[in-house]
């Protein structure tokens, strides 16, 4: 009895033995394998809600919102640009035009000076994107005279959309002028200038 614990006692000493050799060996510094992480667990997704953006979903939600900004900003540009322009001219114009509407008004048909009278367009890239026509009032007579002329904007069908006056005060035997007739519609549809109606007086 006493010859088997004494050798039950021997192999699990030798067990014991074996292992602690086996860990020695693991923890040896000359080795350079490299340690073994923990895998992340995979986030819970039942707590999650919406649908999170694609890539691509962004992208193109960039893209709009990019050329929104850029469409705004031409267009808050081509305003003040237009606004200028009508200020300008309205600032230099507004007297000479406001005589030349009281004084069409008791004129009856195209008036006395339709041939002194010619129009020409202007780039938009001038005007701010408005549609303006030089009119050019030459006095052919042989003495100083004032002029009114009336300019409608029609569209398609030939229809009268707009009025405009323009009109130039005291100018000598062969002076010229030209004022500016101003739209102040939209650039579309596109209007057509005509001369409706010039005066001397």
């Amino acid at each position: 009895m006493l010859t088997f614990v004494r050798s039950g006692s021997a192999a699990v000493a030798l067990t014991v033995a074996a292992g602690l050799a086996l860990v020695s060996c693991s923890s040896d510094s000359d080795d350079t394998s490299t340690p073994s992480t923990a895998r992340p667990t995979a986030p819970d997704t039942a707590s999650f809600s919406g649908t999170p953006p694609t890539a691509l979903k962004s992208d193109a939600a960039s893209a709009v919102e990019s050329a929104r900004a850029a469409a705004s900003a031409a267009a808050s540009s081509a305003s003040a640009a237009a606004s200028s322009f009508e200020a300008s001219v309205s600032a230099e114009a507004e007297r000479a035009n406001l005589a030349a509407e009281s004084e069409l008004k008791d004129v009856d048909g195209q008036g006395n000076a339709m041939s002194e009278v010619s129009m020409t367009g202007t780039p938009r890239s001038a005007t701010g994107g408005l549609l303006a026509v030089v009119v050019t009032i030459t006095n052919t007579t042989g003495k100083t005279a004032s002029y009114a002329v009336q300019v409608d904007f029609l569209d398609g069908s030939g229809k009268v959309v707009e009025t405009r006056y323009v009109g130039a005060e005291n100018l000598e035997p062969g002076e010229k002028a030209q004022p500016l007739a101003v739209s102040r519609k939209p650039a579309e549809p596109v209007l057509t200038p005509k001369t409706a109606r010039a005066q001397r007086y």
